[in-house]
């Protein structure tokens, strides 16, 4: 019994120590992206993007919780406009401040996630118009980047036997894009 006891601890002493030594070569940074082509100028695309209290128009993290508290500080769009949110477990507890904002075609965001994990992050939106026929479409992407220290390198990977990330907040990114398409197009 105590054999096997000693065979049973060695093996997962040994299935920690791997799941350690691969964390260690995951890489340092991540990115998350996903593209939608909508059928309306960049201009108008930047000016929903831009405008922080009308987030609430497509942004799906709003619909996980409608009733999550919101503050808006400086102006309501564009350089220093700042967005936090405190909500359910579905959205946590963060704040988010446009620091760079290059109409028509580029918003970069600082994202600060505080709850259930502290988190550091850029959110990057560009659009550019759409090459081919028409050239009244613009293909908007949605990207978050940002470290991934060692600890989160771990959780990745024991996460990622049951969830895989890119999917989680790819799919959130392809949600919201398709709500901004709806409503871009109207």
């Amino acid at each position: 019994m105590l054999k096997a006891l000693a065979y049973v601890v060695a093996g997962l002493a040994v299935v920690i120590a791997g799941i350690l030594i691969y964390a260690a070569t995951r890489p340092d940074n991540f990115r998350v992206q996903r593209s939608a082509t909508i059928k309306a100028p960049p201009e108008k695309i930047y000016a929903l993007i831009n405008d922080l209290p009308g987030w609430r128009a497509w942004s799906p993290y709003e619909k996980k919780d409608p009733d999550m508290k919101r503050t808006f500080t400086g102006p309501p769009s564009g350089k220093g406009a700042v967005y936090e949110w405190d909500g359910n477990k579905n959205v946590g507890k963060g704040r988010m401040e446009i620091t760079e904002a290059m109409p028509p075609g580029k918003i970069l965001i600082k994202l600060d996630f505080i709850k259930p994990f502290e988190g550091h992050n850029t959110a990057e939106f560009t659009m550019e118009p759409a090459k081919g026929p028409g050239g009244d479409s613009t293909v908007v992407t949605w990207a978050m980047y940002g470290p991934c220290p060692y600890v989160a390198k771990v959780m990745g990977v024991v996460m990622g036997l049951f969830i895989n990330m890119d999917d989680m907040i790819g799919n959130d990114f392809a949600a919201g894009l398709a709500n901004l398409k709806v409503v871009a197009e109207k």
